[in-house]
């Protein structure tokens, strides 16, 4: 299993080059500002729902070697999240602050969209073993818990974007499939918490 996160590494890395390959070709249609942030908007969205994926899918196969790329596909979450950012800032907004402030207080699938990228910036600084050490455990498991927040917040950006042009069946199907990692991840939970035993009151 040497091979699994050189091999991950490189399969994440696979759409932001057909991104950037389709750019210089010409390839992205009449638009390719709105394909570019819209690529990397999606690929951000896909890449957080696979990194909710890796733990129901160890705990459930027993495969316990996904661990070891979990963190990686969270920080390809936040790399492509960072690729959207940007290339809104730079396509769209041509780098005016002024103009990019405005819009993020006007439009609300603009704030949300900033927030969750605040957010996943936040994780991905403290997804290092020195953060688990300066946080300490329980608080940092407290923060990275708080991107099931993220993933809706995601999924709400995504949504505004899509319903725009009326395209809201992709939406449905990120709805059901972040829905059942988190019905996952709650039923876990409560089991976990009725198998603890009890603790005896003493006088």
């Amino acid at each position: 299993m040497r091979a699994l996160k050189p091999t991950v590494f490189a399969l994440s890395l696979l759409p932001a080059a057909w991104l950037f390959f389709a750019a210089a070709t010409d390839a992205l249609g009449p638009n390719p500002a709105e394909a570019l942030i819209r690529g990397t908007g999606d690929w951000a969205l896909r890449f957080l729902c696979i990194t909710l994926a890796i733990t129901p899918l160890r705990q459930a196969t027993g495969w316990h070697t996904l661990a070891r790329v979990r963190r990686m596909l969270g920080l390809f979450t936040w790399a492509y999240a960072l690729l959207h950012a940007l290339s809104y800032g730079w396509l769209d907004m041509g780098l005016l602050w002024a103009d990019i402030t405005r819009d993020i207080a006007k439009r609300p699938f603009i704030t949300v969209g900033v927030f969750t990228f605040l957010g996943l910036c936040a994780l991905a600084a403290t997804s290092f073993n020195a953060a688990v050490r300066w946080l300490g455990a329980a608080r940092w498991q407290a923060l990275h818990r708080l991107v099931y927040l993220l993933a809706g917040t995601a999924l709400l950006h995504f949504f505004w974007m899509r319903s725009a042009k009326h395209r809201t069946g992709e939406v449905a199907v990120y709805a059901v499939l972040i829905a059942l990692l988190l019905l996952w991840r709650v039923v876990r939970w409560h089991r976990h918490r009725r198998s603890r035993p009890s603790k005896s009151v003493s006088f």
